[in-house]
């Protein structure tokens, strides 16, 4: 299982019992997008290569605002 904690300047990510941090420059590179209008769904794309995605994708500024 994979967990993600958003702040105003990046993601902390528990991947595999391993933690790090994606910045916010390095998720804006990879999507092509705005920090604030990536989802949750994106992130865990970049996370993972097949992830498990259920629910409604929600937008980084709506989750940390």
């Amino acid at each position: 299982m994979t967990t993600l904690a958003f702040e105003e300047d990046g993601v902390d990510v528990v991947y595999e019992g391993t933690e790090f941090r994606l910045s916010k420059d390095l998720i804006e590179g990879a999507t092509g997008k705005n920090y604030f209008d990536v989802t949750d769904h994106e992130v865990l794309r970049i996370v993972e290569k097949d992830p498990d995605i259920s629910g409604e994708a929600r937008r980084i500024g709506d989750i940390i605002r």
